[in-house]
This record gives structure tokens, sequence and C-alpha cells, in this order.
């Protein structure tokens, strides 16, 4: 039973990754925006010969929140794949690198502190870095 509830969910997970991923393409472009500004100028034209009533208000109001509650997990499925991958490939690439500190691989980790902690240490570096070019291109320019 365990195996095949197993199943069910992955079976499930992976049918809406790839209605998010789709979703996500499609109503990401120009002619989607298109399409939800004609719907919107078509309920905006029938207001008078609906007479501006609730029912006509409500047919918008309920649309918008429906479409706006399904949206937000869409998103957040296709924004938190994309977080993963990214972070994947950053991991990579500070493994491949000679001289990169591997302590930052998993940065997604640290607590608040720990991040502003590092973020004081690469601010420092990067002080360090300008005082340097100021200096190297000071002496350059005397020769």
């Amino acid at each position: 039973m365990h195996e095949q509830e197993r199943d069910f969910l992955c079976v499930v997970r992976d049918a809406f990754r790839a209605f998010a991923r789709r979703s996500s393409i499609v109503l990401g472009t120009a002619w989607a925006f298109a399409f939800a500004i004609l719907i919107i100028a078509v309920w905006a034209a029938t207001g008078p010969k609906f007479h501006y009533s609730d029912t006509w208000q409500l047919i918008i109001n309920t649309g918008t929140t429906i479409v706006t509650f399904l949206m937000v997990f869409v998103i957040q499925n296709t924004q938190n794949r994309d977080g993963k991958a990214i972070q994947l490939k950053l991991d990579e690439l500070i493994r491949a690198l000679k001289g990169a500190r591997n302590k930052l691989v998993d940065l997604e980790d640290l607590s608040d502190e720990e991040l502003k902690k590092l973020e004081k240490e690469f601010q420092r570096l990067h002080k360090q870095s300008q005082e340097t070019d100021t200096h190297v291109a000071k002496t350059e320019s005397r020769h």
C-alpha cells in the first residue's frame, strides 16, 4: 500500500511540475497579457448592458481571485525549481574553481546572522579590492 501511495504522489508531483512549467511558458508571453487585456476590455464594454450591477462586478472579481489563487502555486513551483537549478549550477562552479571556498556551496542553509557576517566579509573584500585597484591605477599613471 505504501509503495502505491508513493507512486501516486510521484505521478501527481510530476504532472503538476509539467503543468506548472508549460503554464509559466505560455502565461509569461505577450499574447497571454494581450488576452487578459481583451477579457478586461470585453468585461468593461458589457458594463452598460448590465447596468454596472453587483453581479457584473462580481464576475471579474471572482474570476481574477480564482486565477490569482491558482497562479500563486504555479509561480511558486516554477520559482522553486529555477532557484534549485541555479543553486546547483552555482555549487558546481564553486566546486570546479581552484581557490574557491567550498564552504560557500551551501549558503542557502546558513542562518540570517551567518549570512550577514559573510556579507560583511565580502563588503570588506570588495573595499580592499577597490583600494588596491585605485593604488595600481595611480602607480601606472605615474609611469
